[in-house]
């Protein structure tokens, strides 16, 4: 059974504009993968966020030490899609957000939850929605999502973008990025695009 976790209570305009929200949670390979089902969504951007540009890079990032979170810039359209839709996406199949600092078999600060906030309303409104996710007592603990505005992001390697779609016989994305997307498709297919539904 797919637990339903409700929209934010509130929806605010200043959120949703300029169109570009950076969430954190997991392998970005997963969270870009379900991103780009989205109806609204125009482009997406792996990449790496929270550290120092000199450490913006995959061999750093793995190692644990270099602050940054594995991260995803997400480009949408405000006139087809939301900034709170885009939260509940991230809540409800994108990742687990009561671990911390880890997803599933992949363990370290670089797998934090985060949502990277590109404007004051947007930080406000994550905040919101955590607390209010939290009342519903729906995922049996508390939600440990960090909520920070966003300083820098640096796009990862090429290699890194699109990875899901480009290559899906790989064993990791057919373990974990696939499912999630499928479970996009169940849990929320009035929002897909037309060609995932």
């Amino acid at each position: 059974m797919v637990m339903q976790i409700p929209a934010p209570q509130g929806e605010q305009p200043d959120a949703t504009m300029p169109g570009m929200a950076v969430l954190a949670g997991g392998c970005f390979w997963c969270t870009e993968a379900v991103y780009l089902a989205l109806e609204g969504v125009t482009r997406v951007v792996s990449g790496y966020t929270g550290g120092a540009r000199e450490t913006a890079n995959y061999r750093a990032v793995c190692s644990g030490t270099s602050g940054h979170a594995e991260a995803v810039q997400i480009y949408f359209d405000p006139a087809r899609l939301s900034f709170g839709r885009l939260l509940q996406v991230f809540f409800a199949v994108a990742h687990d957000p009561t671990q911390r600092n880890r997803q599933g078999n992949d363990v370290g600060t670089q797998y934090r939850s985060a949502i990277f906030a590109v404007n004051a309303a947007q930080q406000q409104m994550a905040n919101d929605y955590i607390a209010e996710l939290n009342a519903t007592g729906l995922f049996g603990q508390s939600i440990v999502t960090e909520v920070t505005l966003l300083e820098n992001f640096y796009p990862a390697e090429d290699y890194h973008q699109d990875y899901a779609r480009r290559n899906p016989d790989q064993p990791y994305i057919c373990a974990v990025a696939l499912p999630k997307v499928e479970k996009l498709r169940h849990t929320f297919p009035q929002y897909l695009h037309a060609k995932e539904s």
